[in-house]
């Protein structure tokens, strides 16, 4: 399969996934405390959509369905101690790539802890698969309630370019990360458009989105060691001694743009924006940022020097971090043997993973979102 798309970009569609058997949201327990503390904003949308007689609801880039299912559960189950007993369909969507048979048996309890296993708990629940990304339309038009994403709308469709000396186009130079900034536009007007044409009218779209907060700050970048700039220090290293080519170092490009907040709200600040014209409001858009777990639980133990080891802390921040990001360097020696691949993976973590147990001071993983509750206008 070619990863060039029909524009001529880097395809992120047919190479992009999590890490896959629940690897992903067994280890991403800060994505899971950031849609948690989401539920109410939830709560509140559905109790505009009274009148509908059945519930479509959709997660859009869900991966496993790990992260989000607690919410769900919770939601579902509010809603039925309400005595709101209507039919609900909930839909999660992914690209092809995405480990849906890891996330239909965790939504039956055949994986995982069973305790939010709604679809077992509950009647007239029914969950469904979408193996399409969320840049396009995904369902019927005006048949979607509610819509919600979380820690996944920063990936862009198609990559403009690789970046030349680094991984990430928050770090790149001038050049690149304007090429990043022009796609994510165009992005985000297409996903706010998609959308707009699922909606039905009333219907509500929230985002919990990796952004850029008023202060500068973003995922990894909130004070301490950049982790990106560890990326790339551990990725360069590995070009350095001639382990990978200029070329695999230079494919280790994330398919991802960082929107300011700026960004975020300028298709609804313009009444003449496609986005405005479809119909669509922005009712509320706020950082928030959410503290690493792993570092909180380091902290709690003491810190350096307390019942948690430096080495311990190392062993439980860095595969979070690997949940999500090994795809890109595994993409960028994907020519390599499996075995040769992972060698090269292995050691690249472990370098990291020995950086932090050698003075852990500074790193940890800090969310930082753009959440923005969107509503569609009746006709």
């Amino acid at each position: 399969m070619s990863n060039q798309s029909d524009s001529g970009g880097i395809n992120t569609q047919a190479v992009l996934a999590m890490r896959g058997a629940g690897y992903y949201s067994e280890r991403t327990a800060g994505a899971r405390d950031v849609i948690n503390d989401a539920r109410e904003l939830v709560l509140t949308a559905l109790e505009t959509l009274s009148d509908a007689e059945s519930l479509r609801l959709a997660d859009f880039g869900a991966a496993d369905g790990g992260t989000s299912q607690q919410m769900w559960s919770t939601v579902i189950e509010m809603l039925r101690k309400s005595g709101d007993n209507r039919q609900i369909e909930i839909l999660y969507t992914d690209l092809a790539s995405n480990d849906f048979s890891t996330l239909f048996r965790m939504m039956q309890g055949m994986q995982g802890s069973p305790t939010h296993a709604y679809q077992k708990h509950h009647e007239n629940v029914f969950v469904h698969g979408c193996g399409t990304g969320f840049h396009q339309q995904l369902m019927a038009s005006e048949s979607l309630h509610l819509g919600f994403s979380a820690t996944a709308m920063h990936y862009v469709s198609v990559k403009p370019l690789e970046i030349p000396k680094h991984v990430h186009a928050a770090r790149a130079d001038h050049t690149s990360n304007a090429a990043f900034a022009e796609q994510a536009a165009l992005d985000w007007q297409n996903i706010l458009l998609a959308r707009a044409a699922e909606l039905v009218p009333g219907g509500r779209f929230i985002a919990l989105n990796f952004g850029i907060d008023e202060k500068g700050r973003y995922l990894g970048n909130t004070g301490g060691v950049h982790m990106f700039d560890q990326f790339h220090k551990h990725w360069n290293a590995l070009y350095q001694d001639n382990t990978i080519t200029k070329d695999e170092y230079e494919k280790a490009t994330f398919a991802q743009y960082y929107r300011n907040i700026n960004e975020f709200c300028a298709p609804f600040n313009d009444p003449q924006s496609p986005v405005s014209k479809a119909g669509l409001v922005l009712k509320s858009c706020h950082s928030k940022l959410t503290k690493c777990p792993y570092e909180a639980a380091f902290i709690k133990a003491g810190g350096a020097g307390g019942s948690m080891t430096n080495a311990e802390y190392a062993d439980s921040l860095i595969p979070t971090m690997r949940s999500w990001s090994e795809t890109v360097f595994r993409t960028a020696i994907s020519d390599r043997s499996d075995d040769e691949s992972l060698q090269i993976i292995d050691r690249f973590y472990k370098a990291y993973r020995d950086e932090v147990a050698a003075n852990p001071i500074g790193h940890a993983m800090d969310y930082v979102h753009i959440i923005l509750d969107i509503e569609k206008t009746a006709n």
